[in-house]
């Protein structure tokens, strides 16, 4: 059995990627700006197996912000298989986030905020999940919502003027997703969990992010 190794640079330099962006909604054009390919072969006496995995310094056309892109091929994978690509830092197209308006939130909200958001970029639904739950106890705590568990919280929330009373039937949805993934270990759906981050994220603007804006404008 016998087995190379080859190394080469810049081989895909200048090519462009229609990839989703760490800051852009959606796809952009993505440009190589250095590469290296990494390429091996093993052979023995009836096995023969290649393989390849390109490490690209990537910049979006758009924004111009940076990442890495990785993507991994062999000679056994399918025609009509998807590529092996893995992007750093993780993204979903779409996924934008709260960007730097993160910087209003309190720190410990902030920080489940960032760790929840990460869980949902790098598809680890049941994380999320937990992560989303974990939010909105963070927020009650914040708030010094009153109750013995969440449910009653949640409805602190309203008698605080903080949620309408239409606003906290939503997040105990959210509440029932974190509790599914938490006890029963049941992973929910990329939609299911981006619909429920979105929701959070407006909470989020809604009781942090404008007050503040607002605050420091007039």
């Amino acid at each position: 059995m016998s087995e190379s190794v080859k190394q080469t640079e810049n081989e895909t330099k200048g090519v462009e990627y229609a990839l989703p962006c760490v800051k852009c909604a959606g796809k952009t054009h993505h440009k190589a700006l250095a590469s290296i390919d990494v390429r091996g072969e093993e052979e023995s006496f009836d096995f023969d197996f290649a393989w390849i995995t390109q490490h690209q310094i990537i910049q979006c056309q758009g924004c111009k912000s940076i990442s890495f892109r990785e993507q991994t091929s062999t000679s056994e994978d399918h025609p009509d298989q998807g590529l092996n690509e893995t992007l750093y830092p993780s993204r979903l197209e779409g996924r934008r986030g709260l960007g730097q308006d993160v910087r209003y939130l309190p720190l410990k909200v902030r920080g489940i905020y960032n760790e929840t958001l990460q869980a949902l970029v790098n598809l680890s639904p049941i994380l999320a999940g937990i992560g989303l739950r974990a939010l909105l106890e963070t927020v009650c705590t914040e708030k010094a919502a009153i109750g013995k568990d969440l449910f009653k919280k949640i409805d602190n929330l309203v008698a605080q003027a903080i949620l309408t009373p239409a606003s906290a039937a939503i997040l105990h949805k959210i509440r029932t997703l974190g509790n599914d993934a938490a006890h029963e270990v049941k992973p929910h759906t990329d939609k299911q969990l981006g619909l429920a981050m979105d929701v959070v994220e407006h909470l989020l603007r809604d009781v942090y992010i404008l007050p503040k804006q607002m605050e420091s404008e007039f």
